[in-house]
């Protein structure tokens, strides 16, 4: 398993090369955790007054974000005091709508207006609209695990659709990122004319990369699951195309959809192989640990970028996480099942995405006709709103394409929680208030105020899990 968990992890990185100079230096995504990390770097080894306000503002938001952090998940773990924890959502619209559909806020608090009112409005129309119906007909069952079973597929088409799309409207660019395939074939140099091409990645990184890598994801796949030759090969080209989606989305989100771009793969070997459940289990994997590994790379260079670090050393660093990830995940894994492997699954260790996983694995061995009712048609509606939307922010005029929704937003919010988009267009929704009431503090206090919330709500909430952890084994 950490053959397996290298390889595809691997092959990830190597699929982030050409999509590096698309998704940063042209399409400037924000990433906002490498933002969040950008800015906190700075204000760590910044100078001045400016830097210092920076970072006071920076480092008093995680104090914030942390002991919110403390206040809702290390109060909840103390019997005694657990009903004086802070509430993990709010039912804004009613104790009922929570419950059922996941209409809320979040208790939990650097995105763009458009994209998190795509979110919004995806959301109150999948959660608040279909997923009613959906119930009401005996669809689904209420709640997140119920709805999003049905709309992870039009949902994810719309995603996957616009993404591709998105990227082959940019094949020039595309072309230029495969520059440096020209030393392949004896070409010149272009590292002797372009001082930025000494720093990024080459091309031929890409490709011989790719080529190792993934068929070490072929060879291990027949060697330890049996996959045929030429299924994986499909694999490893599917997860070239749908990294490219969950890159995007991470870009304009800070969300990888990793279940939602492993579900396409399990739809495509649904057809291809659709009483094996095992393939449909690990080439979906194939997928998601690229997919993943990509977009955590994308991150980290989209710091970088704001930082001016160099790429191409960012890019071998990555691969010591990789080896390191590869080598601890499984003694964890077995850390925390072994000793009670009849809690997977259970209320205790619930593992909802890996029940998700097995589900559509066990109903795609059926057929692709044992999709949800009415699946099939919204995956082709999805795929046709997807390709609309991404055409119409290529090609309309200038002033009306903040006004088009951002298909990205609306296809991550059929697949989180509703409470999730609406928190965040809460926050987008302030920080946008905050720009046009004084537009020189929001400049100076807006990023360093988000990336000190992300960052103390995130560590403290770590800190709580090893500590839980800890106490469980004393």
């Amino acid at each position: 398993i950490m053959a397996w968990i290298a390889a595809l992890s691997s092959l990830g990185v190597f699929m982030a090369i050409p999509l590096k100079r698309q998704l940063i230096n042209i399409d400037q995504l924000p990433f906002p955790s490498g933002i969040a990390t950008a800015e906190t770097l700075k204000s760590m080894h910044a100078s001045g007054d400016g830097a210092v306000t920076k970072a006071r503002a920076l480092f008093a938001a995680g104090a914030v974000g942390g002991l919110t952090a403390f206040w809702r998940d290390g109060v909840a773990a103390i019997p005694s005091l657990s009903r004086f924890a802070f509430p993990t959502e709010f039912a804004a619209f009613g104790r009922d709508l929570l419950a059922k559909y996941t209409i809320g806020i979040e208790g939990s608090p650097i995105m763009g207006l458009r994209v998190a009112a795509s979110m919004l409005v995806g959301s109150l129309l999948l959660y608040g609209v279909v997923g009613p119906v959906l119930v009401e007909r005996g669809i689904t069952e209420p709640g997140y695990r119920g709805i999003v079973s049905w709309t992870l597929w039009p949902a994810t088409s719309l995603m996957v659709t616009s993404g591709l799309l998105s990227f082959a409207l940019k094949w020039r660019t595309i072309l230029r990122a495969f520059g440096g395939l020209a030393k392949l074939v004896g070409g010149a140099g272009a590292e002797d004319n372009d001082p930025l091409a000494r720093i990024e990645v080459p091309a031929s990184w890409f490709v011989v990369g790719t080529l190792v890598t993934g068929a070490a994801c072929v060879f291990l796949g027949h060697l330890f699951f049996g996959i045929s030759w030429w299924m994986g090969a499909v694999a490893v080209l599917v997860t070239f195309f749908l990294s490219i989606v969950a890159a995007r989305a991470t870009g304009e989100t800070d969300i990888t959809p990793i279940g939602a771009m492993g579900k396409i793969t399990q739809l495509v070997y649904g057809v291809l192989a659709p009483s094996n459940i095992t393939t449909n289990l690990m080439t979906a994997s194939i997928t998601s640990g690229a997919a993943s590994n990509a977009a955590d790379l994308l991150t980290d260079l989209k710091c970088g970028y704001l930082l001016g670090g160099n790429p191409r050393r960012q890019t071998i660093a990555q691969f010591f996480g990789v080896l390191g990830g590869s080598i601890v995940s499984v003694p964890a894994y077995l850390f925390v099942v072994q000793r009670n492997p009849e809690q997977l699954g259970s209320a205790a260790l619930p593992a909802p995405a890996a029940k998700v996983w097995a589900g559509v694995a066990e109903l795609l061995a059926k057929g692709i006709e044992a999709l949800p009712a009415g699946a099939l048609w919204a995956i082709v509606i999805g795929a046709a709103v997807g390709a609309v939307l991404t055409l119409l922010e290529e090609f309309a005029p200038k002033h009306l394409r903040w006004w088009i929704p951002s298909p990205t937003g609306l296809g991550i919010a059929g697949v989180i929680p509703a409470f999730n988009s609406i928190s965040m267009f809460v926050g987008a929704l302030l920080a946008w208030l905050f720009s046009k009431a004084s537009p020189r503090a929001a400049e100076a206090y807006t990023i360093p105020v988000s990336s000190g919330l992300i960052a103390g709500e995130s560590l403290v909430g770590v800190a709580i899990i090893l500590a839980i952890e800890a106490i469980k084994l004393l």
